[in-house]
């Protein structure tokens, strides 16, 4: 059983070698980690570079910053592209919000689904050093989705997910046309439209302590418009 980590980067130097340290520590058999840096800045992708030397670690750069579906379309297609694709393949923040410790469980669920949804929504799942706002805004935009897509799942928007290769073969990435966290819900949209067996398993997300966080309101506008276009364009 072989499984790939994809995290993209954009200034996480600070946080970088302390995720794969946790990572590495679990030492999972056939574990390899892909960094999809998008010319950070703060040389998050140089730090990746000299990490390669010590760990089981790809490192993709890309030229600019075009926002998270991008860099995780780029890498998914890199993947599909190797000799020899791994089993699972594996997406979590590199910003410290997603426990690595939680990846033996996602591994023993993909054995019976398709998709594996990392779920802060279900039972044993939960939210960490976030305001009254970001939650009220985080659960009405999954509602949204689940309402508007008809899908069952509690936690649409999240980025902590495990594929099995085949899903991710079956699906046309070239169609995908969400960047911000709408990636997470187009996708998973995706998978639930061709039939494939998506379960959650609970989560602590933790806020991030370092760095400065991604989400703004261009991103909560792109969701709710997407979600729109998504029913509109079955």
């Amino acid at each position: 059983m072989s499984a790939i980590i994809i995290t993209p980067t954009y200034n996480e130097k600070g946080n970088l070698k302390i995720l794969l340290e946790k990572i590495f520590s679990l030492q999972l058999p056939d574990l390899q980690v892909m960094v999809v840096d998008d010319n950070s800045p703060d040389g998050t992708g140089e730090l990746a570079e000299e990490l390669a030397q010590h760990y089981h670690l790809w490192v993709l750069h890309r030229v600019r910053r075009e926002g998270l579906g991008r860099a995780y379309i780029h890498a998914f297609q890199e993947v599909l592209r190797a000799g020899k694709a791994p089993d699972y393949v594996i997406q979590m923040d590199a910003d410290m919000s997603h426990d690595p410790l939680v990846i033996p469980c996602f591994l023993e669920k993909i054995k019976t689904c398709d998709l594996v949804l990392g779920s802060r929504y279900v039972k044993g799942g939960e939210i960490i050093n976030w305001g009254i706002p970001r939650r009220v805004i985080s659960f009405l935009g999954n509602l949204f989705a689940r309402l508007v897509l008809g899908l069952p799942h509690r936690d649409l928007t999240g980025g902590f997910k495990c594929w099995r290769i085949g899903l991710l073969k079956a699906i046309d990435l070239n169609s995908l046309s969400s960047n911000g966290y709408n990636f997470q819900i187009e996708t998973t949209y995706r998978a639930h439209q061709k039939g494939f067996k998506i379960c959650e398993s609970p989560i602590a997300f933790t806020e991030r302590k370092t760095g400065v966080s991604k989400f703004n309101l261009g991103i909560i506008l792109e969701s709710f418009y997407k979600i729109l276009l998504l029913k509109l364009r079955g």
